[in-house]
């Protein structure tokens, strides 16, 4: 059981590597996301409906250590889709003080469930017998309110609350990017006011950047850049400055797009297409 886990898991963190390079756009992620995480999780919920505990040690190490990892994906990016759906339209300000309230909702949180935070953040196991047992639940070890309607074959008192934490240590770090983004927008704006260079950076690439990718790549093979005599990482660096964007481990994802059984160019055959269309388009308009 514990290899087909780890498979599941793999699979997974895999599936949400590729998707957050096919789309920069946050509630598309998040959508996209979320379908495949619960996929995942209802896989995982069949596997251990099925399977029984060799000792109450394996069941403790399964709903205190392994679930988490599966649905604190999942609170994340609904989280996410959720503060981007809701996410208001206005200045600067407006932004972050909608970002400064989420940071806050995530301090009450933290707050209202302090004993358990040290419990988890010290290793402590003393009551991992009540948290992380099913049928083990205890009204007076501040349970969650949903605990009553969830599948108690799946679930225990505390496991839940294990992946929230893990989901608030990811959210934190994205709403404090959002706002370190807000405020270099806003120096940007205010050191070019008018200027032909802040015209210029509202033009940001919007498509994925394992497109990106693709085209590095492609350029690459093609010697498209000084006779050819250019590396990768140099054209890698033309990119992200001349995109605004951060490429990441790109060799990686090279070898991930090489390895994909159909569509290993699915970016540029797409691009093929779409300028054969509007090569066609533009003859019958003639």
């Amino acid at each position: 059981m514990q290899q087909t886990i780890s498979t599941f898991l793999n699979e997974l963190v895999e599936q949400l590597r590729f998707i957050s390079l096919e789309t920069n756009e946050p509630i598309k992620l998040a959508e996209t996301s979320i379908a495949v995480i619960l996929k995942s999780i209802e896989k995982l919920k069949s596997l251990v409906i099925k399977h029984k505990f060799r000792n109450q040690q394996e069941e403790i190490t399964f709903f205190k250590k392994v679930k988490p990892l599966f649905v604190s994906k999942l609170i994340y990016h609904q989280s996410v889709y959720e503060i981007e759906t809701l996410k208001p339209h206005g200045g600067v300000s407006v932004l972050k003080e909608y970002f400064n309230n989420e940071l806050l909702s995530l301090k009450k949180f933290f707050d209202k469930n302090l004993d358990f935070y040290k419990y988890h953040r010290k290793q402590c196991d003393y009551l991992d017998h009540k948290y992380f047992v099913r049928g083990k639940h205890d009204i007076k070890l501040n349970i969650e309110k949903f605990y009553c309607e969830t599948d108690h074959r799946f679930s225990t008192s505390h496991d839940f609350k294990v992946a929230k934490i893990i989901a608030n240590d990811q959210l934190e770090v994205y709403l404090k990017c959002e706002l370190a983004n807000i405020e270099n927008h806003s120096v940007k704006i205010e050191n070019y006011p008018n200027t032909e260079a802040s015209q210029k950076s509202t033009i940001n690439w919007t498509g994925s950047k394992a497109s990106l990718i693709e085209l590095l790549y492609a350029f690459h093979a093609d010697g498209s850049f000084n006779n050819g005599n250019v590396e990768v990482k140099q054209i890698a660096e033309f990119i992200e400055n001349s995109f605004s964007v951060e490429l990441g481990q790109y060799s990686r994802t090279f070898l991930e797009l090489r390895a994909r059984k159909t569509g290993r160019t699915k970016y540029l055959d797409t691009l093929k297409e779409k300028l054969i269309k509007r090569m066609d388009d533009a003859d019958d308009l003639l």
